[in-house]
This record gives structure tokens, C-alpha cells and sequence, in this order.
């Protein structure tokens, strides 16, 4: 989900609060985040690439039909144990996933996700980093660079190791199932890592896009697919003087405030952003509602051509975060900033779903769910457009951090090979015919 910041959008609108830098254009030299090769020497790390949207499927439930009949293998794990290696044998730990690293990535792209246990190695930062980089994978910018900062595990702004949302005050607020993208961008994987684990939940769910895909009701997927989805990814519930307004000047009023937001607030970000009136919010208000652009909510993989589900419905329906407070409580809003950031998703025509759909995507989508109780050192690494993650609620402290990728060594030679069999079936085809 697209994440503001107070000043940034204050700005963006001018409603008074102060800041020359918010929402600035985020220039290449200073947009570079570097990361470590040995947390002491730094590398220039681009921008999370552009989301693979890819070519559309021409017949969904055929795809789905295919889809039920196909055996799907999900998230294997690797522990140090069944290695024959001790936990604290860290030499032993690095030389295995660097002589592995082509296996590994394979695990990830067929499976979704690998998860790895007893490695001491991933305890600490500087491991964790080693780790990544022996397997050869390619950090870039977190997706939210371009409209916000998400803090890092040791505080320093040039790190590649983010933090994966520990705040106390965000204990009790279940994160729905979700691909991390942000506008037009989405990192290719990421490896979710646990250097203290909570005394009481917090687990890292993580859940198959392929599954889900498979097991949705199929007329939903064909609506869903030949409409299309849309999000609203932000809320301005700052606009209450309106209605104080004469009824004759407030069509006036607030189509010049709408535009103007528009304009600022489009020309601060790398997509496109629609703001539409609306009321409610927080205090039942007239508000600004910030619109993405329509986009499929399944895609075919990068590399193996798979369909699966890549749609946030979990994660940003207004009515299932709602649903939830009712067991975890109330979201806790300590800042302006968590009222601004409330996300809805609708039809890619801007219809509403319905609520029974919205509650079959959400049992779905929790059929599939694998909640990970993970210890200090274990890491999750997950293809981010076929494995969906989330997290828990929880008790205690939390240190979860994260690494996203723009990609991987050898990332070519697996689309290579995954299009042969493609290949060989169309030229047989064609001399057949």
C-alpha cells in the first residue's frame, strides 16, 4: 500500500503545514540508496523496477480449469540441521548458499518461497547481508521511495535492510495478504528476515497467488479479471469547511481544490493518481479520495508464465480491515499520517464489490495463508508476484527486517528455459497443422 506523510501531502494540497522538501522530486543522486557488500562498503541501488503486468490471458477460466488440475508445491524449508550442519556453523552455512545459490532461486521462482531455519549466519545484519549476496540476488530501493521513507533495521537512511513494520503501536493491526507495489513499481522478491522474534504472535504469513487463483469462485474471477481492480490508496479528510461554504460557491471551491491537488499531488509521483470527492473518513466528513489507475488482478509470471493472483483486496478493503477490528481491536492512529493512509479497492470501472465477494476473496485467501513462526535467524526469501505475504498481530518486541530485489543473478537463463517447452510446443504445432 502507498504510504504519505503529513507534511508531504500538506504540501501537496496547501492546507498550512510547512515543508520545502515533502513530495519534492527525488532527484537520481539523491534517490540512490546503497547497499552493503560487507555493511562497510556501499554500492549505488536503483529504483524497484517497473510492475510486469505481462501479456493478458485470453481465456481466464481455461486458465483457471488448468490451474485446478496442476500440482503446486509451496514454500519448502531448508534448515541448517538437515544439512548436516550445526546452527552456529556460520562458515559452513555461507559456503552452502553460495555453492546452492542457482538451486535456491529455482526453489524460489517454482515454489514461491524458501524458508530457511537454524542458520545462525542471518542473526545479525551484517549475515543476513552475506546471505543474500552469496545466493546473487540484486537489492534495489524500497517500492515506497518515491512517497515516503520506511525506517531502517540500524537507523542508517543508506541501508538495504528496512524495517518490516515492528512498531508497538501497530501491534494489534492484522496486515492482509498482499504483493508489495507501489504505483507502477514492484520489487521482483525479497527475503524477510527475524532478528527478535515477539514473545506472543507476529508471525509472517505468506500464502500461494497460484492457489488462490485456483480456488476463487469462477464467476468472480471472470467479473474480477474482465473488469479489472482499482484502489483508492490515500484519504484527505481535511476538507469539513466546505460544507460551511454557501451552497453556491461550493461546486466552484471544490473543483479548484481538487484540481490543485491533482496537479500537485501527480506531479510528485511516478504514477498517476485520480482524486475523486467523496464523504466519510474519520469524522464522517467531505474528503478526497486518491484513486490509482485500473490494473488485472492476475497476472502470468515473469518467468514461468504461471497465472496467479496479484491483487491486495486483503490488505486494502476498507469492509475486511473493519472485519477485523472486530477480533484484534481498533487500529490504533497515533499520527495524522495513519488517518491519511486508508485504502479501499474497487472495480477498475470504480464499481463497488459487493460485500459477499469481498468476504469470499477474504476466506480464500486465509485458506491459503501459512502463518511462519519464525526465530532469530530464520529468513523467508519469496518471489514477490507469486507469494503474497502479511503479518500477525503480536505481544512484546518484534525486529523483522527486510531486503527487496529488482532481481537476481541468472534471472535471464530461467526465463530462457521456461519459454523452451513454449517454444518447442508452438513449432510442432505449426508443422502439424
Amino acid at each position: 500500500m502507498v504510504k504519505f506523510s503529513i507534511p508531504a501531502v500538506a504540501l501537496a494540497i496547501g492546507v498550512g503545514i510547512s515543508s520545502t522538501i515533502a513530495f519534492a522530486p527525488i532527484t537520481p543522486a539523491a534517490s540512490q540508496r546503497t547497499a552493503s557488500l560487507h555493511m562497510s562498503d556501499f554500492v549505488q541501488s536503483p529504483l524497484a523496477p517497473l510492475t510486469v503486468w505481462g501479456d493478458k490471458i485470453p481465456n481466464i477460466l481455461d486458465s483457471q480449469t488448468k490451474a485446478k488440475a496442476r500440482k503446486m508445491e509451496f514454500a519448502p524449508t531448508i534448515k541448517s540441521s538437515d544439512l548436516g550442519l550445526a546452527s552456529d556453523d556460520i562458515d559452513g552455512q555461507l559456503a552452502y548458499v553460495k555453492e546452492h545459490a542457482m538451486e535456491i532461486k529455482q526453489q524460489m521462482v517454482e515454489n514461491g518461497a524458501v524458508i530457511f531455519r537454524e542458520f545462525d549466519l542471518m542473526k545479525e545484519q551484517d549475515g543476513f547481508v552475506k546471505f543474500y549476496e552469496a545466493i546473487g540476488m540484486k537489492t534495489c530501493l524500497d517500492p515506497l521511495h518515491s512517497v515516503s521513507a520506511r525506517p531502517t533495521v540500524d537507523g542508517n537512511k543508506n541501508s538495504p535492510v528496512y524495517e518490516a513494520v515492528n512498531k508497538e503501536s501497530r501491534k494489534n493491526f492484522f496486515i492482509g495478504m498482499h504483493n508489495e507495489f507501489v504505483g507502477t513499481r514492484a520489487p521482483r522478491a525479497a527475503a524477510f528476515v527475524c532478528f527478535k522474534a515477539a514473545e506472543e504472535g507476529g508471525e509472517f504469513l505468506i500464502a500461494d497467488g497460484r492457489q488462490i487463483f485456483r480456488d476463487l469462485r469462477s464467476d468472480l474471477v471472470e467479473k474480477l479479471y474482465n473488469r479489472n481492480i482499482r484502489y483508492s490508496v490515500m484519504e484527505l479528510p481535511f476538507f469539513g469547511w466546505v460544507d460551511n461554504l454557501p451552497e453556491f460557491a461550493q461546486p466552484g471551491v471544490m473543483g479548484a481544490v481538487r484540481g490543485l491537488a491533482n496537479f500537485a499531488i501527480n506531479s510528485k509521483v511516478d504514477f498517476s493518481v485520480d482524486l475523486q470527492w467523496g464523504e466519510g473518513g474519520y469524522d464522517k466528513v467531505k474528503m478526497l479520495q486518491a484513486r490509482a489507475p485500473s490494473q488485472p488482478p492476475i497476472l502470468v509470471h515473469p518467468v514461468t508464465g504461471e497465472p496467479h493472483w496479484f491483487c491486495n483486496v486483503h490488505s486494502h478493503s476498507s469492509k475486511l480491515r473493519k472485519d477485523r477490528e472486530s477480533v484484534y481491536g481498533a487500529e490504533r492512529f497515533e499520527d495524522g499520517a495513519s488517518q491519511i493512509n486508508k485504502s479501499d479497492m474497487f472495480y477498475g470501472d470504480d464499481g463497488d464489490i459487493s460485500d459477499g465477494d469481498l468476504e469470499h476473496m477474504d476466506e480464500i485467501t486465509m485458506k491459503n495463508v501459512q502463518f511462519v513462526k519464525m526465530t532469530e535467524g530464520d529468513v523467508v526469501l519469496l518471489d514477490n508476484y507469486k507469494c503474497m505475504h502479511g503479518r500477525n498481530v503480536f505481544d512484546g518486541t518484534r525486529k523483522h527486517g527486510v531486503a527487496w530485489f529488482e532481481g537476481w543473478s541468472g534471472e535471464e537463463e530461467m526465463k530462457s528455459k521456461a519459454q523452451q517447452p513454449a517454444q518447442e510446443s508452438t513449432k510442432k504445432a505449426f508443422f502439424m497443422a
